[in-house]
C-alpha cells in the first residue's frame, strides 16, 4: 500500500510523513523527488530545458511508478510519500499505474487555510537556491519537501518565499479536484504528530481509497478493439480514460477467445451504457510496433455508427475508468490525441469514406 500525502509547499506533508512512519508498522519513507534530482543529473541540457518541472518529464512519471513498485517488494511494509500533484493527468497516470501492478493507494490531502499557508511561507526566510538541507522539489532547504522542482534547480525563483507563493495559484485551481478525490484533512490547528495521528486513523478505515481502475500492465503484445461512435454531425466520440494519459477511443484489449467486434460492442456497453445492436464494421487494423516499455500489437477500429441525440444525452460516465468524452471534428481531435492514435483515425475516416476497411502498419497503409 502507498498512503501518498499531497498538499500545498507549507501544509506539513514531510514533517507529518516522518511522524507517520511510526503509527504505520513496517512503512518506509519514499519521495519521489529524490527520482527527479537523479533525472536532472543524467539528462542532457537540452532536454531539460523544455519542461519547467521534472514532473513533466513522462520519464518521472514512469520511474515513480516503478522505484514505488521496486521498493515494495523489498520492503514490504506500506509506502509513505510526501509528494505535491497538484495536475490530474499525472495523478491518473501515476495512480493508474500503480493500481494496474495491484498496488493500493490511499490519496490524503493536507489542507490548511490559505492564511495558514502564507504565514508558514512568509515564516521560511529567504534561503538561497541549492543550499542543501531538507528541500522542496525546487531545490530549496525547507522542512515541506514534496513539489515537482525546476529543471533548473529553482535558480530563478530566488528564494523560498517567491517559489512558494507563485505555487498557491496552481494549488487553488487544483483545489476542486484535489477535495473530491482524497480524504482532506485540515492541518491548520495541528502539529505534525497530530496530522500524522489523522492520516493514521484515516488510512486504517479505508479513507482516500483510490478508485483508478485496475488494468494489468501487459507482458507481450497485446490486440485491442476500438469502437468509433459519431454524432448527427458526423463528429467522433473520444473519452479521456483515468488510468492512462491521453484522449482515446472507446474501447480495450480483446480477452483470450472472444472475437475482436464483440469486445469493442461489449467496452463501449461497459464504459458508457451504449449498447449495439448487430456486428460493427471494421474500418482499419493496425499494427503498433513495440515502443519499449510498451509491447505493441494489433489495433482494430469499429464503425459503431451515429448516436441520436437521446442516446447521447444518455452516455454514463464511471468515475473509475473515464474522466470525460466528448464529440470532435478531425481537427480538433488533433489537438487530443498522441500521433499513433491520429493516424489511425485519420485512415479509419477514410475508410469509412470509401466504404471498404484498410490494413496499417504504424499507421500507414500497405498493400
Amino acid at each position: 500500500m502507498i498512503v501518498w500525502l499531497n498538499g500545498a509547499f507549507g501544509a506539513g506533508k514531510s514533517a507529518a510523513a516522518r511522524e507517520l512512519l511510526d503509527l504505520l508498522p513496517g512503512s518506509v519513507l519514499y519521495e519521489p523527488e529524490l527520482v527527479g534530482y537523479g533525472l536532472r543529473a543524467m539528462l542532457p541540457s537540452k532536454r531539460l530545458d523544455e519542461v519547467p518541472d521534472f514532473q513533466d518529464l513522462p520519464a518521472w512519471r514512469r520511474l515513480v511508478v516503478e522505484t514505488g513498485a521496486a521498493l515494495l517488494a523489498e520492503a514490504g511494509g506500506p509506502l509513505v510519500v510526501p509528494m505535491t500533484l497538484l495536475k490530474q493527468e499525472y495523478r491518473d497516470e501515476i495512480f493508474g499505474g500503480l493500481a494496474s501492478r495491484r498496488i493500493a493507494v490511499r490519496h490524503v490531502l493536507l489542507h490548511p487555510g490559505e492564511s495558514i499557508l502564507r504565514g508558514r511561507i512568509a515564516g521560511r526566510g529567504e534561503i538561497p537556491a541549492g543550499s542543501g538541507g531538507d528541500r522542496d522539489g525546487g531545490g530549496h532547504r525547507d522542512g515541506d519537501s514534496g513539489h515537482g522542482g525546476s529543471a533548473t534547480d529553482g535558480a530563478a525563483a530566488g528564494t523560498v518565499r517567491d517559489w512558494a507563493l507563485d505555487h498557491l495559484a496552481p494549488y487553488r485551481s487544483a483545489l476542486p479536484w484535489l477535495t473530491a478525490d482524497a480524504h482532506v484533512v485540515d492541518t491548520s490547528e495541528l502539529t505534525p504528530r497530530q496530522t500524522a495521528e489523522r492520516v493514521a486513523a484515516a488510512v486504517r478505515a479505508g479513507a482516500g481509497a483510490c478508485e483508478i481502475v485496475q488494468t494489468p500492465e501487459p507482458t507481450a503484445e497485446t490486440l485491442a478493439a476500438g469502437m468509433l461512435l459519431f454524432d448527427e454531425e458526423d463528429r467522433v466520440l473520444l473519452v479521456d480514460p483515468t488510468y492512462k494519459p491521453g484522449w482515446e477511443f472507446p474501447g480495450g484489449v480483446v480477452e483470450t477467445g472472444e472475437p475482436p467486434a464483440r469486445a469493442a460492442v461489449r467496452e463501449v456497453a461497459e464504459e458508457l451504457g451504449v449498447r449495439l445492436d448487430g456486428s460493427p464494421r471494421l474500418l482499419v487494423i493496425d499494427w503498433e510496433p513495440p515502443r519499449p516499455p510498451g509491447y505493441g500489437g494489433m489495433r482494430l477500429l469499429f464503425d459503431g455508427g451515429r448516436l441520436d441525440a437521446s442516446r447521447i444525452r444518455d452516455l454514463l460516465l464511471p468515475g473509475a475508468e473515464l474522466r470525460g468524452w466528448r464529440f470532435v471534428t478531425e481537427e480538433e481531435a488533433a489537438e487530443l490525441l498522441p500521433p499513433e492514435r491520429l493516424h489511425r483515425l485519420r485512415w479509419a475516416l477514410r475508410a469509412r469514406e470509401q466504404g471498404r476497411p484498410l490494413n496499417l502498419e504504424a499507421g500507414v497503409p500497405v498493400g
